[in-house]
């Protein structure tokens, strides 16, 4: 029985290697020799080359051709990005597209992603008014202001991170606080419920704005994880909802002059 050895391939590939070659299946190949067709990308197939013409084949249906395809080892990539919708793999990153969690790309006016949009320009509003409240040396304001920001960037690192957001308390009350001063604010602020009013001054202005702000945030978040009639993440949406009920227990106080 003939043997087929690396030695004897090399003197053969001296000149030029060919594309395919062929080895009789009665031919042991050694695994030397198999491993060197492998690195010259040749082919290996088993039977005599004129069986791989179809006409041959189709004469002697009997006789079997078998093609042994030698694998040229391949190191696998790991995509930089993923599509979040087909699981399709990109390179670079479209201009039209952004991460929602780690390496997954969404379009831009993803619900969710227009969801962190909302909490993004809220915070910038947040901002805008901590500055006015430094520059009037209100403190009380300025940290009741800090405190409902911090609340802002816990609700936004639950929602990237999808952790559950613990219930919070806003400038200090909890929720059973939050509801008796906002639904009665004769008895604790000794003044009726606001109907906002440019006479008013900025800071109330201001702070109704942003709590306008969060009761869109609020409704964002529902479009984004409400799915048929079943709707997620209702920790985050239970958190805005008691945020809103804390900046209007701001603007009482702002009204009844608590702020100094």
């Amino acid at each position: 029985m003939k043997v087929l050895t690396e030695a004897t391939l090399r003197g053969e590939f001296k000149r030029n290697s060919p594309k395919k070659y062929f080895v009789d299946k009665n031919v042991i190949i050694t695994p030397s020799a198999k491993q060197y067709l492998k690195e010259k990308n040749v082919e290996l197939c088993i039977g005599k080359e004129g069986d791989l013409d179809e006409g041959n084949a189709m004469d002697n249906p009997k006789d079997e051709v078998v093609y042994e395809k030698i694998k040229t080892p391949y190191k696998k990539i790991s995509p930089k990005y993923i599509s979040y919708y087909s699981g399709g793999a990109f390179e670079e990153k479209p201009e039209h597209m952004t991460q929602i969690y780690g390496n997954k790309l969404v379009y831009k006016d993803d619900l969710r992603i227009v969801f962190r949009g909302k909490l993004d320009s809220l915070q910038s509003k947040i901002l805008e008014l901590q500055v006015l409240a430094n520059s009037k040396n209100k403190q009380g304001l300025l940290n009741d202001l800090e405190d409902v920001l911090q609340s802002v960037r816990d609700i936004l690192r639950a929602e990237v991170l999808n952790e559950n957001l613990n219930n919070i308390k806003v400038i200090g009350l909890d929720e059973k606080e939050l509801r008796a001063m906002s639904h009665n604010p004769k008895k604790h602020f000794k003044i009726g419920h606001i109907l906002p009013n440019y006479s008013m001054g900025e800071i109330i202005i201001k702070l109704n704005s942003i709590r306008s702000s969060i009761r869109e945030t609020e409704l964002s978040c529902i479009k984004a994880f409400r799915k048929d009639s079943k709707v997620e993440r209702v920790d985050i949406i239970k958190a805005l909802n008691r945020l809103s009920s804390g900046v209007y227990i701001m603007m009482c106080k702002e009204k009844a002059n608590i702020y100094k």
